[in-house]
């Protein structure tokens, strides 16, 4: 058995807590569902680094985080899992729809618009999204636009 390099574990270790960390907080900033609560985070996280909450200093702090590492953090944040509903929403104000993933393709059920209904409602989307008879329905996704007053 090889013995892992220690900088690779230690970028994996702190991969793990950053990650952990959005996943235990990003219900603390509201509004839920908006740009301005994924900006509250990247302002949180940059105070928490002995930044200052100066527009240059966030400034670097998002640049030093790179396009990589800002994405997979911004999709964590707006992501959510319900094993019990065997559902995956992806629900990031700045994409043009929600969409609702199901973690069992093999059963076309878990995508029921009353299944994906009680996942919007948990998330508190219900009425942000638009009705049932907009949804689209693909291949093991359902694509919900935002409603208008979202755009």
């Amino acid at each position: 058995m090889s013995h892992p390099d220690p900088d690779q574990l230690q970028g994996t270790l702190v991969d793990f807590a950053l990650i952990e960390l959005i996943r235990q907080h990003r219900e603390s900033f509201q509004p839920l569902w908006t740009v301005d609560s994924w900006a509250k985070l990247l302002i949180w996280l940059a105070l928490n680094c002995g930044l200052s909450g100066e527009r240059d200093s966030l400034e670097r702090f998002a640049k030093a985080l790179g396009d990589p590492l800002r994405s997979r953090l911004r999709r964590v944040f707006f992501e959510r899992e319900f094993g019990d509903l065997e559902l995956q929403v992806l629900a990031d104000p700045a994409e043009q729809q929600v969409l609702v993933l199901s973690q069992a393709p093999q059963d076309a059920s878990v995508l029921s618009s009353d299944q994906v209904a009680k996942a919007l409602e948990r998330v508190g989307l219900s009425g942000r999204v638009v009705e049932r008879t907009r949804w689209q329905q693909l291949e093991g996704v359902i694509a919900i636009p935002w409603s208008s007053t979202e755009a």
